[in-house]
């Protein structure tokens, strides 16, 4: 897992060569530190794959290879305590299986 420093060193780096939309930029900065604590695997489930391809560009990261599969604070995620008894998560993240996606759960 990333430490403090490393999410701040990240950041500042992704703020340094960032051109373009500020929203994109933000929304990629607070993917790195929520992403910290609850893992990718949650991250996944709350982002298209778009968006988290997007993010990682922006960060210069793989969120695989930067965060915790699944993280110290994965259980406040409704869509984690749902996602993680299904068969297949892929299709949970695909949206392949009903009631699961974080934008589902409103």
């Amino acid at each position: 897992m990333l430490n403090d420093s490393e999410c701040i060193e990240i950041a500042d780096k992704a703020l340094e060569r960032f051109k373009g939309n500020s929203e994109r930029l933000k929304g990629a900065i607070g993917y790195l530190f929520i992403s910290r604590q609850l893992g990718w695997k949650v991250s996944f489930l709350m982002h298209s794959q778009r968006t988290v391809r997007e993010y990682e560009e922006i960060l210069g990261i793989d969120s695989r290879a930067a965060f915790p599969e699944v993280g110290p604070k994965a259980e406040k995620s409704m869509a984690w305590r749902i996602a993680k008894d299904v068969s297949n998560f892929w299709k949970a993240v695909k949206g392949e299986i009903k009631g699961v996606r974080s934008s589902e759960l409103e």
